[in-house]
């Protein structure tokens, strides 16, 4: 293991609110993080905001601001909740940053120089009222797999289908509705992905760099030739230019990523470090990233691709967890079961609530997890409160009247020392399951012994003896 450790979690969107979704990350994270440190090493938390691409822009538009002020307020709201939940960043920043613009060019000219950037034309949809091409999520029609009606022109919310906004079935422009479309071609920018595929074979083998489950689903997709990646989009677009283009622009999936290279730049200045001691080629340095399991492809395939081009540090481990759902469905506005952060907060509940349930649930594996009310108030008060805080409310409220000292007990420290151990190794697993259950053990345990020994009463005619018990 590297002497110093780089932690990421996956880079909110700043289109909108936080949901409690995100917090199963953010909590997963952040403990992992806590643990670490805990253990002596040099871990350094960061993560931004993703800042840039066309549900920005709409956002904007329909908050009638600049999509600059608009990010700038999402970015205040989103430090606000990580802050309220106990997120310990050690900076929170932003893709729309010079740091993250002059990376993202200098990774796009490496790739360029490595023979893996294709200039091609491609066919779009285009408004004539708006005078626009059409990405994503400026054109709505119906899926052209299953049928359903209003969705975006990049994926389907029903059936999960990906395909191209040409593909749609009686489309129209998002921004105006007009139906009377155009086909148009355009030039392109494309990463040949497939020039990297024999080395992400490798990289993604590699042992421990992937749990097995995922390690399967990459397998799966490595085993077909890798389609050729479109990282362009025609102006008008919020994000960065692409070098020598004034009308192309870097699709936000190309330097979103490079947003954990360029936050860990900025901390590096604000601390008289170098960013090349985390992500220089033979940094010292082991990258973890914790990403939910809808956005492993652009992780696993092609940000590692990225970095190798531009002989950077690739990550040491990419650790995926599972979604979030609440009472046994996935959450939903219409049901009243889309949680915001920011209403749990309102509500007057302590996030130390959803950050243990949370703990509790977390395996190492990217199984979902379910919110369940009434799971969550049982643990709280039956675990939480009743178990673990019981015991040191009892212990320590005696130690403390009886002058805040123990008898040194040997063969008690080197148990101790054994369950430390045991301990940091599922924290390391990302096991905090396992953590959460081998500490209710021990309380559970601990609470018995204090009750059967009663060292309070002892404390009339041996107090040595008591103290030494407690």
């Amino acid at each position: 293991m590297a002497s110093r450790m780089l932690v990421t979690h996956a880079l909110p969107y700043a289109n909108g609110s936080l949901h409690l979704g995100h917090m199963v990350e953010s909590v997963q994270t952040d403990v992992f993080v806590r643990a670490m440190n805990a253990m002596g090493k040099e871990c350094v938390f960061i993560c931004a905001d993703d800042t840039h691409g066309t549900p920005i822009e709409i956002s904007a538009r329909k908050a009638g601001v600049a999509p600059e002020d608009w990010i700038t307020k999402i970015h205040g709201e989103h430090a606000q909740d990580y802050k309220a939940f106990d997120i310990g960043f050690d900076l929170f920043y932003t893709t729309h940053s010079p740091e993250n613009e002059h990376h993202a060019r200098r990774i796009y000219e490496a790739l360029r120089a490595d023979g893996a950037i294709e200039k091609r034309d491609v066919l779009q949809m285009y408004c004539g009222v708006d005078e626009r091409f059409l990405p994503d999520r400026y054109i709505r029609g119906e899926c052209p797999v299953c049928g359903t009606k209003d969705q975006y022109g990049d994926s389907c919310e029903n059936c999960g289908s990906t395909y191209e906004p040409t593909d749609l079935k009686n489309p129209r422009c998002a921004i105006c509705g007009n139906t009377d479309l155009e086909r148009r071609s355009s030039p392109h920018y494309f990463v040949k992905l497939s020039k990297y595929q024999e080395w992400l074979r490798g990289w993604t083998g590699s042992e421990g760099r992937l749990q097995p489950e995922i390690r399967n689903f990459v397998d799966k997709w490595l085993a077909e030739p890798l389609r050729d990646w479109d990282i362009s989009r025609d102006a008008p677009y919020f994000g960065f230019r692409i070098p020598g283009e004034q009308a192309k622009y870097f699709y936000v999936w190309f330097e979103a990523p490079v947003g954990y290279l360029s936050s860990t730049d900025k901390w590096c200045q604000d601390h008289g470090r170098r960013v090349e001691e985390f992500w220089g080629s033979d940094a010292d340095c082991d990258i973890v990233h914790f990403i939910g399991k809808d956005i492993v492809y652009f992780h696993t395939l092609f940000w590692p691709a990225m970095l190798y081009a531009s002989r950077s540090k690739k990550p040491a481990r990419v650790h995926v967890h599972g979604m979030l759902t609440v009472e046994g469905a996935k959450m939903s506005k219409s049901r009243g079961t889309f949680l915001n952060v920011r209403d749990y907060l309102d509500a007057g509940l302590d996030p130390e609530w959803i950050r243990y349930f949370y703990a509790a649930n977390l395996g190492p594996t990217p199984s979902d997890i379910d919110l369940s009310l009434q799971e969550l108030k049982n643990r709280v008060n039956g675990e939480l409160l009743a178990n673990v805080g019981n015991l040191a409310n009892r212990a320590l409220s005696l130690i403390w009247k009886n002058g805040g000292r123990l008898t040194r007990s040997a063969d008690a420290l080197e148990k101790a020392r054994a369950i430390e151990r045991e301990i940091g190794a599922l924290y390391e697993r990302c096991d905090t399951r396992a953590v959460v259950q081998k500490v209710l053990e021990f309380s559970s345990a601990a609470n018995q012994r204090l009750q059967a020994q009663k060292p309070w009463e002892k404390l009339k005619s041996d107090r040595d003896g008591a103290l030494a018990e407690l």
